[in-house]
């Protein structure tokens, strides 16, 4: 039953135009060469998330800690520690939230250039606009990051004090 299927499938004017759009295999292996670049950065982008989301649990590890006391036997420094923390935690939000973005927009530029190859619209255009909304996300959560850096070594200081 499932051979009759496939001969069914196989027969179809489309299936067979898409089989004979793919066979070319120097054409896969273009494909696959210009859709290596969102690959890599699909990948340096999880590993930025991984330092990001390291940097977020920590904080929320350590909001938890502060917050687990009592208002009332919290102290002043403890008061203004959770309030630079909260400060933080809204940063590494925007980070995680745009650089996720990102990630997703690249896989998706990556599905299109595939697609890309084998249909007769051009979507170039469409392509290189996602390109450069990834960028620009990337850059917005790279941005959050970077506050949230500066954020942490002036806090530091004033945790000290």
């Amino acid at each position: 039953m499932s051979l009759d299927l496939l001969a069914a499938v196989l027969q179809a004017p489309f299936a067979s135009e898409i089989l004979e759009r793919t066979a070319s295999t120097p054409r896969v292996q273009q494909v696959v060469q210009l859709s290596l670049a969102p690959a890599f950065l699909l990948s340096g982008i999880g590993a930025i998330m991984n330092v990001i989301m390291s940097r977020m649990i920590w904080i929320a590890q350590r909001v938890e800690n502060l917050e687990e006391k009592l208002e009332e036997h919290r102290t002043a420094k403890q008061a203004r520690e959770l309030a630079w923390l909260m400060q933080r935690r809204k940063l590494m939000q925007g980070a995680i939230m745009f650089s996720t973005a990102a990630a997703v927009i690249i896989s998706l530029v990556t599905g299109l250039l595939f697609i890309s190859a084998y249909i007769t619209a051009q979507i170039g255009t469409v392509i290189a606009i996602l390109w450069v909304l990834t960028m620009v996300l990337l850059v917005t959560g790279l941005g959050f990051f970077l506050f949230e850096t500066r954020l942490a070594a002036r806090g530091a200081r004033m945790l000290k004090e």
